[in-house]
């Protein structure tokens, strides 16, 4: 792609094509450019996730992200299952910058608020905490490795449906 796509919008991947544009998404950017092994890239809580994928006026998929709820999020959220897990949020070296990566945290939040849930955790690579502290979210407990790379735990609340 020649030139940064102007105009685009998220939805929730619901086909299997808009499944595999989040996995090719994911692909570059954390197997490709991150170098995080693949099989710790995929997991089973992809085939019970909700998943949301940013796309271009031209269909190519620009980013995307998604959403642990109930049992599979538990683990990661300490046990509250008001609280969701929004996790694999990616956006393609093309399409960064224009604001996919803030509009697919905030479909993933619309998302949340149509299960019910209260509030939304993530594990932030520390160099994106400024980002997520940007749309609202509050970092808490100690810094820790995931994949190699050094994370921290934030939250959100967000308002109901």
């Amino acid at each position: 792609m020649s030139s940064a796509p102007s105009s685009y919008s998220t939805r929730r991947a619901v086909e299997e094509s808009d499944l595999q544009a989040c996995f090719q998404v994911r692909k570059e950017v954390f197997v490709g450019e991150q170098n995080v092994p693949e099989e710790l890239e995929y997991d089973a809580h992809d085939a019970t996730a909700v998943h949301v994928l940013a796309v271009a006026a031209d269909g190519t998929a620009l980013g995307t992200g998604r959403l642990l709820h109930g049992a599979d999020a538990v683990g990661k959220t300490g046990g509250d299952p008001a609280v969701g897990s929004l996790g694999r949020l990616a956006v393609s070296r093309e399409a960064r910058g224009l604001g996919v990566g803030a509009a697919l945290v905030r479909a993933i939040e619309d998302e949340a608020r149509a299960l019910g849930l209260a509030a939304v955790d993530l594990h932030a690579q520390t160099h994106a905490l400024g980002f997520y502290e940007r749309l609202g979210y509050v970092a808490h407990g100690p810094e820790f490795p995931d994949a190699g790379m050094a994370h921290r735990a934030m939250r959100r609340e967000i308002s109901p449906a």
